[in-house]
C-alpha cells in the first residue's frame, strides 16, 4: 500500500493560508512551508520608528466574498476608512462621496465638482448597475479593456478625472486596460462594502488565518529548492515527501520551481512612501486619487482612521506611486493643495519608509501537470491573483482540486 503522505504547500502567503485551511478543514494532513519568518507573502507590516507600516498601502474590503469565508472579521479588530474618494485635479481636491456614507451623502455629491450632472448621473447608474447584478452575471458577460467600456458607458471626461485615476491605484495600471470583469467586481465590492485596515497592520489578516490551521501545520524559515518527483526538496538539501503539492509562492518563485509554467510573468508594483507629519484641522482618512498625471495614484491619512499606526499622536501618510518619482517630487505632489484645500500633507513631515506591492500581467492559468500519481498545481485565478480577494478565492479553488483528486 502507497504510504499516506501529506499535501505539501509552497507558501505561506494568503492563497497558501487558505489553501491550507480549506484542506485541513477536511481532514487532509497538510505542511505549510514558508521561507520567510512570518506569514503573509505580500501582505507584511513593519514596526519602525514607533509607526505601524505597511509593506505598500493596501486595505481590505468588508464585501469580498473571500474574506468572509477565511476570517472572523471581528477578529481583525477593522478601522474603516471614511467611503468614497477625493479626486485632486489641477490644484483642487473633489470630494466623491459614497451614496451611501450618510444621509447627507447624496446631496454632497451633487455639490461636488468632480464633474458635472451628467458625469455624475453617469456614475451613479454605472454603480447602480453593478451593485444591482449578480457576481456570476457579472463574469458571464464580454471581457473588454476597462478603460473602453468606461469611455462608452460614462464618457471620456468622466471616465478620465474619476473612475481611471482611483482604479489606477487598484490595478496598477495607469491606463486601466484589465479587465472589465475585475474591475466591475470590485466595484461591486467597494459599493456594498467599507474599506478597511487592521489595528495592528494588515499582517493581522493572515496571521488570523494561519491561527486557525491546527498545530504542526505551518513551518516559517524553510524555503523551498526544488519540486522534485515526488515532494519537495528544501534548502537544506531535506525531501518532504508528498501526495501533491501546491505551488503558492510568488509568480517568479513558481515559475522557478515549476519548469512547466514557462517563462515567468511580466511584473509590475507600486511604490508607497510613508510620511510623519502633526496633524492638521480638518484633515480626513478619505483617499485621494490623483487625476494629473503627477504619478502619484493615491494619498492617505491612514491614521485619521487607524491612530493606533501612529504612538505618538502625529500624523501616518500613505503616497503611492506608478513608476519611478523621487521622495521629494512625491512629497511635493502630496502636500499640494493645501491641508485646507483637504488633500495636503500638512507642515512637517518627511519620509519614514517606502515599500512595494507587486502585480503582474498575465491572467493567472491553473498549471497542472501530472506526475505519476503526484499532482502539481500553480494557485491562479482570472479574477487577479495579485488582490486580496483573488489570492484567497485561488487557494480555495486549488484544495479544491486537490480533494477532487
Amino acid at each position: 500500500m502507497r504510504p499516506q503522505h501529506p499535501v505539501v504547500i509552497v507558501g505561506a502567503g494568503l492563497a497558501g493560508l487558505a489553501c491550507a485551511r480549506t484542506l485541513t478543514a477536511q481532514g487532509r494532513e497538510v505542511v505549510l512551508l514558508e521561507a520567510s519568518d512570518a506569514v503573509g507573502g505580500r501582505v507584511r507590516t513593519d514596526v519602525v520608528d514607533g509607526f505601524t507600516v505597511d509593506r505598500g498601502f493596501q486595505v481590505l474590503n468588508t464585501a469580498y466574498p473571500a474574506l468572509r469565508r477565511e476570517v472572523d472579521l471581528g477578529a481583525l479588530d477593522l478601522r474603516p476608512l471614511p467611503r468614497g474618494v477625493r479626486v485632486r485635479r489641477e490644484g483642487a481636491v473633489h470630494e466623491v462621496p459614497h451614496p451611501l456614507a450618510g444621509p447627507a451623502a447624496p446631496w454632497r455629491a451633487l455639490a461636488s465638482g468632480a464633474t458635472g450632472l451628467r458625469g455624475k448621473a453617469a456614475v451613479a447608474s454605472y454603480a447602480g448597475r453593478v451593485v444591482v447584478s449578480s457576481a456570476d452575471g457579472l463574469k458571464r458577460r464580454p471581457d473588454r479593456p476597462a478603460s473602453e467600456v468606461w469611455r462608452e458607458s460614462v464618457g471620456e471626461e468622466v471616465a478620465r478625472d474619476v473612475l481611471v485615476p482611483f482604479f489606477s491605484g487598484v490595478v496598477l495600471e495607469r491606463e486601466v486596460r484589465t479587465s472589465r470583469v475585475f474591475t466591475d467586481l470590485m466595484m461591486r465590492c467597494f459599493a456594498r462594502g467599507s474599506s478597511a485596515v487592521p489595528a495592528r497592520g494588515m499582517q493581522r489578516l493572515p496571521e488570523a488565518i494561519a491561527d486557525g490551521l491546527p498545530p504542526g501545520v505551518l513551518r516559517r524559515e524553510t524555503p523551498v529548492a526544488e519540486v522534485a518527483a515526488h515532494g519537495v526538496v528544501l534548502a537544506d538539501g531535506a525531501e518532504v515527501p508528498a501526495a501533491a503539492v501546491v505551488v503558492a509562492a510568488d509568480p517568479l518563485a513558481a515559475h522557478r520551481l515549476v519548469a512547466g509554467l514557462g517563462e515567468p510573468p511580466a511584473m509590475r508594483g507600486v511604490r508607497t512612501h510613508y510620511f510623519a507629519t502633526p496633524p492638521w484641522t480638518g484633515q480626513s482618512g478619505t483617499l485621494v486619487v490623483d487625476a494629473d498625471g503627477s504619478g502619484v495614484v493615491t494619498s492617505v491619512v491612514l491614521t485619521a482612521s487607524a491612530p493606533e499606526y501612529a504612538a505618538d499622536g502625529r500624523s501616518l501618510v500613505a503616497t503611492s506611486v506608478l513608476g519611478d518619482l523621487a521622495p521629494a517630487d512625491v512629497e511635493r505632489v502630496a502636500r499640494e493643495p493645501s491641508p485646507d484645500a483637504g488633500g495636503g500633507l500638512g507642515a512637517g513631515g518627511g519620509v519614514r519608509r517606502t515599500g512595494r506591492v507587486a502585480g503582474h500581467d498575465r491572467a493567472a492559468r491553473a498549471c497542472c501537470r501530472r506526475c505519476g500519481w503526484m499532482a502539481y498545481w500553480w494557485l491562479g485565478t482570472t479574477a487577479r491573483p495579485d488582490s486580496i480577494q483573488g489570492a484567497l478565492a485561488s487557494g480555495r479553488r486549488a484544495a479544491r482540486a486537490v480533494l477532487a483528486g
